[in-house]
């Protein structure tokens, strides 16, 4: 996802009701998350905006731009009458705070926004990692004082950490203690348990191992039991909600299409442990960016598990079973351990700066690509039973990226923006960094600051003031 300016923002989701009850967008962002939500905030508040009757476009606002190209079939063009300005331009003041708060108080969503599994895992880090937690805990104070409660400020991810080579007692261990670090953060703020708390959500990859049937259950037993007797949280706050996605690292360049049947067997695990959310991979996503006809079935397999599947239509189908039940035990046990182990280096953020979970991240990955090479891990068509011809890596007929034209389009887009603010953008960038400098909530400010200044002016106005990221050597 890119969007360098508010236009941008209110071209990608023109045509959502971000503010519906039946829309909900998830961004998967994490080193700029905080920016990029701006912009999305403003994007859900002017299409708000745009639905009251008051609104009036002044004139000498300067050039606006204009949406390129027609509308996608059912797109009513929502977003797009304020393109290129705020709706605080085009409405009362007293009207515009009303309608904002409104906005606020319905959107929907997730921002991933999870900079502690960056820093052990994925490596999108641009910020340094105490400023990186201190926009999070920003985040979440505007929400709260802001009434944002359909919103979830933080996608505590072990997704990521999962396709870095993690095995699943790892991830769910790691993933867990991020949260915790969070809750204990959000805590030191001054905030209240169950003010934040609803406002979290995790994100967990489901492989092939049998761990991972079990691992909602052991994720939910152990944050519910935290949340109760260590936080004395409410019972909203101790109902931890998790969303699934099929694991990327299962899927392979040789054979694809049996990628399909393991992509559908960890679908059957996250359905049956009652996930909140699941995402289901396209079967060549191994090779190049998928294409409509093999996410058509992805989404069928999901389809087919919720509509044909008759197991499926029972709550907890495998629920009793001893197998299960023996296996939740023994994984939460071994989750446990592992938190033992991340206590007696400082925590989360002290084993952080011992490169404990990236270095066990990394044995774990080498371990599995061993085992897969020598085939002491069976992969169908993979490392065993192969076709005649040896199961060669495929190849893909098209790789999808955006024409020179698009990306000249962009370019002019945000030169446009860039010339369209160049008397406000500098005061704003200024005010940036004095609220960051005198300890004051960032996000508020950045709010305001989208409206004038792109990404790539507000990323590095941040990095004079909270520092770019390095890793701990």
């Amino acid at each position: 996802m890119s969007i360098a300016t508010v236009d941008d923002a209110k071209k990608l989701y023109s045509g959502f009701d971000l503010c519906s009850p039946n829309t909900s967008v998830s961004m998967t962002i994490n080193g700029p998350a905080p920016v990029m939500l701006a912009f999305f905030m403003n994007a859900a508040i002017d299409q708000e905006c745009e639905k009251n009757p008051s609104l009036a476009l002044r004139k000498g606002e300067g050039t606006l731009p204009n949406y390129e190209g027609g509308l996608p079939n059912g797109n009513n063009g929502l977003g797009l009458k304020l393109l290129g300005l705020s709706g605080d331009k085009a409405l009362p003041k007293e009207e515009y705070e009303k309608t904002k708060a409104q906005a606020l108080s319905q959107v929907r969503g997730t921002v991933q926004a999870d900079i502690l599994k960056e820093d052990q895992a994925q490596n999108t880090c641009i910020f340094s990692t105490e400023f990186a937690l201190k926009m999070m805990g920003d985040v979440q104070e505007y929400f709260i004082k802001n009434n944002v409660k359909n919103f979830y400020s933080v996608s505590i991810s072990g997704y990521h950490i999962a396709e870095a080579g993690a095995n699943p007692i790892t991830q769910l261990a790691f993933t867990l203690a991020n949260g915790f670090t969070y809750v204990e953060y959000f805590l030191s703020r001054g905030m209240h348990i169950d003010d934040f708390a609803p406002n979290l959500s995790f994100f967990f990859s489901n492989g092939m191992d049998a761990e991972y049937s079990v691992i909602g259950r052991v994720a939910r037993r152990i944050w519910a039991k935290a949340m109760k007797y260590k936080y004395n949280a409410n019972e909203r706050s101790q109902k931890l909600k998790y969303h699934i996605q099929t694991s990327g690292r299962s899927l392979h360049a040789q054979e694809i299409d049996f990628n399909d049947i393991r992509t559908t067997l960890q679908a059957l695990y996250a359905i049956y442990d009652n996930c909140n959310s699941l995402h289901t991979n396209a079967y060549d996503e191994a090779i190049t960016t998928p294409t409509e006809e093999s996410v058509r079935r992805a989404m069928a397999i999901q389809l087919i598990i919720n509509r044909e599947l008759g197991t499926a239509k029972t709550e907890n189908f495998n629920q009793g079973s001893f197998a299960i039940e023996e296996l939740t035990d023994l994984v939460e046990a071994a989750v446990l351990a592992e938190f033992d182990r991340i206590n007696d280096r400082g925590g989360g953020l002290g084993a952080m700066e011992r490169m404990y979970q990236r270095n066990k991240i990394q044995e774990e990955s080498l371990l599995y690509e061993t085992q897969k090479s020598s085939g002491e891990l069976p992969i169908v068509g993979v490392n065993t039973f192969l076709n005649k011809q040896g199961s060669p890596t495929i190849l893909p007929d098209e790789v999808i990226r955006s024409t020179t034209e698009e990306k000249e389009q962009q370019i002019k887009n945000l030169q446009a923006f860039h010339e369209r603010n160049k008397n406000k953008s500098e005061e704003a960038l200024q005010k940036l960094k004095s609220v960051a400098l005198n300890n004051k909530n960032i996000f508020a400010e950045l709010m305001e600051t989208v409206k004038y200044c792109s990404l790539g002016q507000i990323t590095h106005a941040l990095y004079e003031v909270g520092g770019q990221y390095r890793r701990s050597m």
